[in-house]
């Protein structure tokens, strides 16, 4: 029964991973640059923002719970601080951390500058931090295919 409990949480935390990753990647290269050009307008924009923000958090919580669950079950402090896969799980924490921090920071560069009606301005401003948390959204992948791959 413990192995279908871990199971339903790794099926969960890649979902979810898989969604939060995708979502960001979709607003760094999807639609920031639709904004920079000033392609779209700013209540749409802002749309978009505010549902970037509401998956991301969700996302981020979603992850923290299974993630917490899945390490709890799986591994010892020093298997955590002492093997190859404790240090890719460390890493995938400090990854986590970077990206619902930038997600934050982006978005509300962005919320920022539409509140004054900008569009290029909060888009460009915002650019770095999307840029950013899609490395980190894209390095917790690769970790979490390490891990999987048995590394």
């Amino acid at each position: 029964m413990a192995s279908i409990d871990l199971t339903i949480g790794y099926v969960i935390h890649m979902l979810f991973a898989g969604l939060w990753t995708g979502s960001v990647l979709f607003m760094t290269y999807g639609v920031l640059p639709i904004a920079r050009e000033g392609s779209i307008d700013t209540d749409p924009f802002a749309d978009i923002t505010s549902r970037l923000l509401t998956l991301s958090r969700a996302c981020a919580l979603v992850l923290f719970l299974t993630g917490g669950h899945l390490a709890g079950n799986i591994y010892t402090v020093e298997r955590l601080t002492g093997t190859t896969r404790g240090y890719l799980v460390i890493a995938m924490i400090v990854l986590w951390l970077a990206l619902a921090g930038l997600v934050e920071v982006g978005t509300s560069k962005i919320s920022d500058g539409l509140a004054e009606r900008k569009l290029r301005e909060p888009a460009n401003n915002a650019r770095p931090f999307f840029l950013g948390g899609s490395v980190a959204a894209l390095g917790l992948l690769v970790v979490a295919g390490l891990l999987l791959g048995g590394v």
